[in-house]
């Protein structure tokens, strides 16, 4: 199991973003993307999700195509964009259910409620998030990944809005996914832990005008 990406170029209006992209992502491995802000992180995790279609290059998961198969390489993907993609009128256990059910991911409310204790909205289960902090719906959204058994997570910016706390949590919960066996992409302006040791570092400046390198630090 493997994401591919080859010789992948990307625009966005009459601007050039990044040509000549390569790395490859495999089980125990986390990917921390770096650039300047209009570097194109966010449309290189978009089109790594199959939301954006590159102009050259190519996206492979298990080495298909992924816009061939793009239902089934869905079901193997966690993405959390800057939207935190709950819905107001529902409450935090609400949107939880809805979020899973629409993933095909369906869960026990025990499951759901316990999630939401962990991530610190005990005591919110039946609130409206319309209701809630941004921190406390950026939690809501982000109990997913408790309960979530895909293998590949796709992060963009996760730790905003939260606390100190959170964000510790938050980086435990990568971790454990990515030590057993799973993949992460992650972008984040935060300096944290999580970016440094033995993790993928892949900075899109290099990619402005060619290829660059990939290092790992």
């Amino acid at each position: 199991m493997s994401l591919t990406v080859a010789n992948l170029q990307c625009t966005r209006g009459d601007r050039q973003l990044f040509s000549g992209l390569n790395f490859q992502l495999k089980p125990k491995q986390l990917l921390f993307l770096e650039g300047q802000n209009g570097s194109g992180k966010t449309t290189l995790i978009r089109t790594l999700c199959g939301l954006f279609v590159a102009d050259e290059g190519d996206i492979l998961w298990q080495d298909q195509p992924i816009q061939e198969h793009l239902e089934a390489y869905r079901k193997e993907l966690f993405y959390l964009g800057h939207l935190n993609a709950i819905k107001g009128d529902l409450t935090a256990l609400e949107n939880l259910r809805f979020n899973h059910a629409m993933s095909g991911q369906n869960c026990r409310d025990d499951d759901l409620l316990n999630a939401l204790e962990r991530i610190g909205l005990y005591g919110y289960e039946d609130f409206p998030t319309r209701q809630l902090s941004q921190g406390q719906k950026r939690r809501v959204a982000l109990a997913r990944l408790l309960l979530n058994k895909s293998p590949l997570w796709i992060l963009d910016e996760p730790f905003v809005a939260l606390d100190v706390a959170a964000v510790e949590l938050l980086q435990s919960i990568i971790s454990k996914h990515v030590e057993a066996g799973g993949m992460a992409i992650l972008t984040t302006h935060q300096a944290v832990p999580l970016t440094q040791g033995e993790v993928q570092h892949l900075n899109l400046d290099q990619y402005a005008s060619q290829a660059g390198t990939l290092s790992y630090v």
